[in-house]
Order: C-alpha cells, then sequence, then structure tokens
C-alpha cells in the first residue's frame, strides 16, 4: 500500500492522526448508512414481490374474463362497449425521501362511486367481470411502479455507499497507517541520532576537561 506524501515532521504526524480520525468516524457512518440502506431496500423489495404476484393474478384472472366474454361477444360489441372509460382517474407524482434518496410518489384521485360505461343488454357478466379486475388493479399498478423506482434508487445508493465504503476500509485509511507508521519510524530514528549525538558530545566535553 503506497504512503501518502507528507513531510516527516511531529506537526504533519498530528495533522494525519487527526485526519485518520475523521475517516474512521466517516467509515463508520457510511457503514450505518450502507446497513440502513440495506434494510430499506429488503423491504421495499419483498413489497414489490408481493405486489408484482397481486397485480399478476388480477391481470391474468382480466385476462380470461376478457377470452370468456369474447366467446359470446362481437369483436365489435367488446369495442363498441369499451370505447368510454368507466370513470375519470387523475394521478399526480410527487416525490418522497427514504434517507435523503428522493424516491417517486403516486397518487390517483377518481370519482365516487363506480359504474360500467356500458349497457347491460348486448354485454356479458365475464366482461363485466374483466373491466371490474382491470379497474382494481390501476391502484396496485401505480404503488408497483414507485416501489420499483424506490429499489432502483435505493440499489443505486447502496452500491455507491459500498465503493465509499470499501475506499475508506482498503485504501485511504491504511494509507493514513502507513504513512504514520513511516513518519513515527523517521522520528524516532531521528531522536535516536539526537540522543547519539549528544552522548557524544558530552563525552568529548567530558574528554577534554
Amino acid at each position: 500500500m503506497a504512503a501518502i506524501q507528507a513531510k516527516p515532521t511531529r506537526m504533519e504526524l498530528s495533522n494525519l492522526k487527526k485526519r485518520r480520525q475523521v475517516a474512521v468516524r466517516g467509515h463508520k457512518m457510511m457503514k450505518d448508512k450502507r446497513d440502513e440502506l440495506v434494510r430499506r431496500f429488503i423491504v421495499y423489495a419483498r413489497r414489490n414481490k408481493e405486489l408484482r404476484d397481486e397485480v399478476e393474478q388480477k391481470l391474468s384472472a382480466a385476462m380470461r374474463s376478457f377470452v370468456l366474454a369474447r366467446a359470446s361477444m362481437s369483436s365489435a360489441e367488446i369495442e363498441e362497449a369499451l370505447m368510454y372509460p368507466a370513470r375519470a382517474a387523475s394521478v399526480y407524482a410527487q416525490t418522497t425521501s427514504v434517507l435523503s434518496i428522493p424516491v417517486p410518489k403516486l397518487a390517483m384521485e377518481t370519482q365516487e362511486g363506480y359504474s360500467y360505461p356500458y349497457g347491460y343488454a348486448t354485454t356479458s357478466a365475464e366482461l363485466d367481470a374483466a373491466v371490474q379486475q382491470l379497474a382494481e388493479s390501476l391502484p396496485l399498478l401505480l404503488e408497483l411502479a414507485e416501489v420499483e423506482k424506490a429499489c432502483s434508487r435505493l440499489a443505486d445508493e447502496i452500491e455507491k455507499t459500498r465503493r465509499r465504503v470499501n475506499a475508506l476500509e482498503y485504501v485511504m485509511i491504511p494509507q493514513f497507517n502507513e504513512t504514520i507508521r513511516s513518519i513515527q519510524m523517521k522520528l524516532e530514528e531521528n531522536d535516536r541520532q539526537n540522543t547519539t549525538r549528544l552522548m557524544k558530545t558530552k563525552e568529548m566535553l567530558q574528554a577534554d576537561r
């Protein structure tokens, strides 16, 4: 591990020790942040799986109902029945924060009550079931979209934090340790040399007396 370029002085040694202390504190904070991000990610990932399974079940049921409706109705009748929406819906996108990470928050507003946009004379009960199942799937699809985006952003932040933790743990802190050790050895060597010179000087002065 290459040491940091620094002058072998006591002032520089003191500065390096302070910087190492900051790096160690930063490393602990980053590790704590990474662990909390992973915990939050697991919560979102589990919710994502639950939503995906529920949405797939509802959409599969809706598709089966459409197939049954198609068997008893013509394409023109189905197209005419579904030409107009059952009710108006508005989707609003906002952002919320998860550990200072912006994630989307989707909200939907719909009219009160529910009514089919077609008459019952030329339609089948299977078409009613399909429309109802799709309407129930929409809020789940919105939540699934925001949860999946949150998972994606948390995963990106986990990777960034992991790289920072590794850089501190395996690069910066070892470099500080190596440089501090090198300076300490150099200072100790200088102290020994100074002590040796003082002893020799003392011996010479005593010999001259």
